[in-house]
């Protein structure tokens, strides 16, 4: 090793610096046929080189002429140095050999941490190191009292189950971690619970306002039926389709019977009115015969509708008595052509093809069904089919229309389904080209 390369307090004498380093000698030898003095290593390593003369004079060398020279090393360990860690801020002078013993106290010295965790840090940082930092520093948690190691310890923090911590649903509760679960579950007015009727979470402080309006919510039948856990959502149902305590009106009530009781109890009064009912039944039945009478020559309108988009606005009627030639044979049926908003867009006369259909009602599965089905084309000299004035409405009865008076006889409408449930369905329609409702 070459000679001390320390910061002295004043450049060391030239008879202190060995000739092949420059610097203060380290260990230094005299060779004794000369009398001059190098760093025992620097010799060494110059002789190696296989040159046997003094590096100063080149006067041959004895390996056996060249001694340690204790007396200038002395010399040399008392010249006064800075600490190596001047520059860092270390204050420290003093001699050369007492440097090794500042080391030992020097705040600035790089040294290992005394637990062995494998960090080097200067001296004056090991004791926050000590504290806060050494995986393997001795720490006892403030909460529980348990000692960790330090890394052991980073781990406990966040999971001691002594430590005092808020409830997470921001209840303002604070209690020890041990005791949150708990909390969380059974006490904390701001924990999430599912209602028991109909399942959806709610906050524990406002499922009992919910239970109000919970439609899965178990209520009483206002006609005390004694039916159990109705739903408050089935409650209008049960009322009008299951509770036998609802009053009922009796089913003649169109015949003229007023009697009104308990559901469970129309039966009874079923079978005790049973010959009443009977002779209501036939008054009823005689009064519509004598108004179908009366009114046998009533014209039923559709709503009126439109061909298609900004197309003619239409409108079918009906006599179901006949009308005209069918007058008490047939049912007759007709189209007229009404005031519509867009009639100035539209070609004059109206001259689409119109198809009338009464449909046969009966199962497809047992028969299919025969529609009855008469097409026609306006007759565009027909005042009908002109564009029409604004003064002419759907309840103009002095415009009739076009269509047919002997459309299909009663004698025919009887043959098939085409009156089911006391109804009969007519279709109207209008062959439109596509250019034109495109």
């Amino acid at each position: 090793m070459p000679g001390f390369d320390y910061k002295f307090l004043e450049k060391p004498k030239r008879r202190f610096q060995c000739p092949l380093c420059s610097k203060a000698m380290r260990e230094p030898v005299q060779v004794s046929t000369c009398g001059h003095r190098f760093c025992d290593t620097c010799l060494q390593e110059f002789l190696s080189e296989g040159v046997f003369k003094c590096p100063e004079d080149q006067l041959p060398l004895d390996y056996a002429k060249i001694y340690p020279d204790p007396e200038l090393e002395q010399q040399i360990l008392a010249l006064p140095i800075r600490c190596i860690h001047s520059e860092e801020g270390c204050r420290w002078t003093g001699q050369m050999k007492q440097l090794q013993g500042h080391f030992s106290t020097c705040a600035f010295n790089v040294i290992p941490c005394p637990n062995r965790c494998s960090v080097k840090l200067t001296r004056r940082d090991l004791p926050d190191h000590l504290q806060h930092d050494c995986p393997k520093r001795k720490v006892k948690c403030e909460f529980c009292g348990s000692e960790f190691t330090g890394e052991a310890y980073e781990n406990h923090q966040g999971v001691c189950p002594q430590e005092s911590v808020y409830c997470e649903n921001k209840c303002g509760a604070r209690m020890m971690r041990r005791l949150l679960s708990q909390h969380g579950m059974a006490e904390c007015p701001k924990r999430t619970q599912p209602c028991k009727y109909c399942g959806k979470e709610f906050v524990f402080d406002t499922i009992q306002n919910h239970q109000y309006h919970c439609p899965r919510f178990p209520v009483q039948c206002p006609n005390q039926c004694g039916t159990p856990n109705i739903a408050r959502e089935d409650l209008a149902n049960h009322v009008k389709d299951n509770c036998g305590s609802a009053l009922v009106l009796c089913p003649f009530k169109d015949a003229g019977c007023k009697h009104r009781c308990p559901k469970l109890a129309i039966g009874r009064h079923l079978e005790d009115t049973t010959k009443s009912h009977l002779t209501m039944m036939c008054n009823l039945v005689g009064r519509q015969r004598q108004e179908a009478k009366l009114r046998s020559n009533h014209e039923f309108f559709s709503p009126p509708f439109y061909t298609h988009r900004y197309g003619y606005k239409l409108q079918v009627s009906a006599f179901l008595n006949g009308n005209g030639s069918g007058e008490g044979s047939h049912l007759s049926v007709y189209i007229r052509v009404l005031p519509g908003e867009y009639d100035s867009l539209l070609e004059w006369p109206f001259s689409y093809k119109v198809t009338f259909s009464i449909m046969d009602q009966s199962d497809p599965s047992l028969s299919k069904p025969q529609h009855i089905t008469e097409t026609f084309n306006p007759d565009p000299n027909w005042k009908n089919f002109q564009k029409p004035c604004s003064s002419r409405n759907s309840l103009d009865e002095s415009t009739l229309g076009f269509g047919y008076p002997k459309f299909i006889s009663h004698d025919e409408i009887k043959k098939r389904n085409y009156i089911r449930d006391n109804c009969i369905f007519i279709k109207a329609s209008i062959e439109i080209p596509q250019k034109i409702m495109a």
